[in-house]
């Protein structure tokens, strides 16, 4: 009977842990990026606090409010900026509708070898514009959807932001106590090395955070010698949002490459081609160097390791498995060279 009873009671908590998961499905992902805000930053958390003496809420509030500052202002800022684009091209098209193309810029008969041909092209379409725009008006509902479902996502993602930062304050406050909790429960299933795998999740997710931070300053940085070096203006915002992009799998790239065709369209050939090659080979290439180095350095991950889990985190959980990718395959590696060295105990016990 008292079998019955525990496995009874065993089913219930199986059933209600079941179902408490079910309930925080959607929240996990923000309840993810939260916790890696807050692990990050922990080390300025305990400052705050012997500072504020001891006053936990205070400490977390106020660095809650530092990362609304730092992140979420400057992505409001961002997507009103883009906003005004979207109007800015919207109102163009409509223009080409009515009146049609401009005239072609001089620098564009200019072009070598290619000029007079692009030139013609420009007024071949202006001349046919009317055709055009009733050949393409078919499809122009279809990347209306598309433009559509891609701002709904990035709503959705401010929305996941935000819920991160309001989760960042409940991790600062209570990060003692669930780091105690997770122990104890870690302890309770692997037994004395639970300290040791806390540890190693830790280290990893620090590094990566490392990584993936100082990358984005670097390519910030870069891309702001870059935007000064062509008299792009306005370099220092745009070095701003290249800090922000380069958090996201190819942002970059959405700064300098229409940094690089505004040159060209003033025609600043030279320095087009410049910011062209230094986008590429400066700015985005040192993400294929600097990220793996800074995530690898300080453990003792092989770099291959790094590289198969930062990348492959990526394919297959997307921006999240940047973070999940490296941290299961160092949790595996550290597992699989434990049971070698246990292995090869016993056999030398043989």
């Amino acid at each position: 009977m008292l079998n019955n009873d525990r496995l009874l009671v065993q089913i219930l908590l199986l059933v209600l842990f079941g179902a408490s998961l079910w309930v925080m499905a959607p929240f996990w992902s923000a309840l993810f990026w939260g916790a890696v805000l807050a692990f990050a930053s922990w080390p300025l958390m305990r400052l705050l606090t012997r500072w504020l003496n001891g006053r936990e809420s205070l400490a977390a509030a106020i660095l809650t409010l530092g990362w609304m500052l730092l992140v979420a202002a400057p992505l409001v800022w961002l997507g009103f900026n883009l906003a005004d684009h979207v109007r800015d091209a919207t109102a163009f098209i409509k223009d080409v509708q009515v009146d049609g193309l401009p005239e072609a810029p001089v620098w564009l008969g200019t072009v070598p070898f290619v000029g007079k041909r692009l030139v013609g092209l420009w007024n071949s379409i202006d001349q046919q514009g009317a055709a055009l725009m009733v050949s393409v008006k078919p499809y122009l509902g279809q990347v209306g959807n598309w433009l559509l479902a891609r701002s709904a996502q990035i709503g959705g993602g401010i929305l996941e932001l935000t819920l991160s930062i309001v989760f960042v304050f409940f991790f600062y406050r209570d990060g003692p106590r669930l780091a105690a909790f997770v122990h104890s429960l870690l302890e309770r299933l692997i037994g004395e090395r639970a300290g040791y795998y806390i540890e190693l999740v830790a280290g990893t997710v620090q590094r990566v955070v490392n990584g993936v931070i100082g990358t984005a300053a670097a390519q910030a940085i870069l891309a702001l010698i870059g935007f000064l070096i062509a008299g792009v203006p306005g370099a220092l915002v745009l070095g701003i949002v290249t800090f922000l992009l380069s958090l996201i799998p190819m942002g970059p790239p959405l700064v300098w490459v229409p940094a690089t065709a505004w040159l060209a369209w003033k025609g600043e050939y030279g320095m087009a081609v410049f910011l062209g090659i230094w986008g590429t080979f400066v700015i985005s290439g040192v993400d294929n160097v600097l990220k793996p180095y800074l995530i690898s350095r300080g453990g003792n991950l092989p770099l291959v390791i790094v590289l198969l889990g930062v990348f492959g985190g990526l394919i297959a959980f997307g921006f999240i498995g940047l973070f999940i990718g490296p941290t299961l395959l160092a949790v595996a590696y550290s597992l699989l060279t434990d049971w070698s060295k246990s292995q090869g105990r016993v056999e030398e016990r043989r």
